[in-house]
């Protein structure tokens, strides 16, 4: 189906008609040819949490904290995929589900307004992405950073003078002007299948790198896959861990945005609007969507958690050792060394050519990709937002679809104004981590929440799933509890 055919469907994306419902595949290979929501997930968390803050951690704690990104990883994953049942079973969005709430209220739910203001948070992320992808930009075309600036300063001569000290400027802004030009021109099916080429080719070629290092100087060893499992949490690293966990794996952004994805991909219209109890074709499907659901979810765990890990091994197994961090406007230099220092003196010593210009593609790829399904699902979000507080409207699909573009085109716009007045990428993505890691627990809680409240139990979740679910819960409400008492600390002994 084209894009046109995908964004004029005579049906409503967000309604589950009676004469939408589809049978679900009823086989492993079947049900692989439809999932799609958890790679444009996917797509958003291999991103600057993995590029930037991810290396950072491994740059700062070696490999000591290696269990905490597999933890972050695996935990949250449990609360996406109960998140997506709901959305499946009664057929409504998060901020929808969470605006039945109690609680205040203010046109909408107390926490759909606490997601606002976490988003807004999450929009420094963006720019550290937009900046982060301008550098990239000006150390593959340096000559043509110069270019660009020199014509700017014959217009306005001031110009040139700056942008001579700000290179990436030109290019964050090139980047955030086509980000805003390919969000305008296609709908979800085009989303998953860009997503699902960038993603499968960032993960190949850093799993590669850390493949290849294993005949460096810069080798990873058994006893230091065995730090890795120590458990330990250093003082030095522990606001960055906790940002970590709020980034790495499932962020509360991403939890919040996968039910849309399920929905926009299909699976609570093929499985019909919610029926009595004697309707047995209601509940297979239903067990049967979900289950392709579950599936979407692990192999997008295992996709991302592949690529985190290997982003935190090559952090710690290069730029650990030599006291190196990347950070502020050297980030993108720094982050190179990993993939180019180990091939010295060896003999793919000739492949560092070959090896910058893929480095710096893949990190194009990483935050481009990024910054790519960010948008779209915060445009996403905002609407719905608005709708439910009854500030703009959205009554039909014509109209929710113009809503989103707007969106799409002023969130870039507002994150590209963020990053000219900060111009600290990693300063920047801890702020949206923190953001996110208080944001967490809420999620998970609210979840708990509508489980037990809304539960169906002819589709409810098993016991064993229900118990993982709860220690998601208690395990990010700790690290959520732990981060807040160490900002506190830190704010007060400053």
């Amino acid at each position: 189906m084209s894009d046109e055919a995908d964004q004029h469907q005579a049906r409503e994306l967000y309604s589950a008609p009676a004469d939408a419902v589809e049978e679900p595949p009823r086989t492993l290979i079947k049900a692989l040819g439809r999932i799609g929501p958890g790679l444009i997930l996917a797509a958003a968390i291999v991103g600057t949490g993995e590029l930037i803050n991810t290396t950072s951690l491994g740059a700062r704690a070696g490999f000591t904290l290696l269990w905490l990104i597999l933890l972050s990883c695996v935990i949250k994953v449990f609360v996406q995929v109960e998140l997506g049942r709901y959305a499946i079973v009664h057929g409504k969005t998060t901020l929808e589900a969470f605006d039945s709430l109690p609680g205040p209220r203010l046109g909408a739910s107390w926490i759909c307004w606490l997601w606002l203001i976490m988003m807004l948070f999450t929009q420094a992320q963006i720019a550290a992405m937009e900046g982060t992808v301008g550098q990239a930009a000006h150390m593959a075309l340096p000559g043509a950073s110069r270019a660009m600036a020199s014509a700017l300063g014959s217009i306005v001569p001031a110009w040139g003078a700056f942008l001579n000290q700000r290179e990436e400027y030109i290019w964050a802004a090139a980047t955030t002007l086509a980000a805003i030009l390919l969000l305008l021109s296609g709908g979800y099916r085009r989303l998953e299948r860009i997503t699902t080429i960038l993603v499968a080719a960032v993960t190949l070629f850093t799993v590669v790198s850390v493949v290849i290092l294993q005949w460096t100087e810069f080798r990873i060893t058994l006893p230091d896959v065995r730090e890795g499992f120590t458990l330990a949490l250093p003082a030095a690293a522990v606001g960055l861990a906790f940002s970590a966990f709020g980034i790495t794996g499932v962020g509360a952004s991403e939890l919040v945005a996968y039910p849309y994805w399920c929905i926009e991909k299909g699976y609570a219209r093929f499985t019909g609007p919610r029926s009595g109890l004697a309707d047995g074709g209601w509940v297979g499907r239903a067990r049967g969507w979900i289950r392709v659901m579950q599936l979407d979810a692990w192999v997008s765990m295992a996709v991302f958690t592949v690529a985190t890990v290997a982003f935190y091994l090559l952090g710690a197994a290069v730029l650990h050792p030599q006291g190196l961090d990347p950070r502020g406007a050297d980030m993108i230099p720094t982050l190179s060394r990993m993939y180019l220092q180990p091939l010295e003196g060896t003999s793919m010593a000739g492949f560092r050519d070959l090896t910058r210009v893929g480095f710096l593609l893949g990190a194009w790829a990483v935050l481009f990709k990024t910054l790519y399904v960010a948008t779209a699902a915060n445009s996403r979000l905002t609407v719905d937002f608005l709708n439910l507080v009854g500030i703009w409207r959205s009554d039909n699909e014509p109209q929710r679809e113009r809503a989103i573009r707007f969106f799409c085109a002023l969130y870039p716009l507002l994150a590209l104004g963020l990053y000219y007045a900060f111009r600290e990428p990693q300063g920047l993505i801890k702020a949206g981590g923190i953001a996110q890691a208080v944001m967490l627990p809420l999620i998970a809680g609210a979840t708990i929440f509508l489980r037990v409240r809304d539960n169906d139990p002819r589709v409810g979740p098993s016991k064993i799933s229900d118990l993982f679910t709860w220690l998601a819960f208690i395990g990010i409400t700790a690290v959520a509890s732990y981060s807040v008492f160490d900002l506190m600390r830190s704010l007060l002994a400053g």
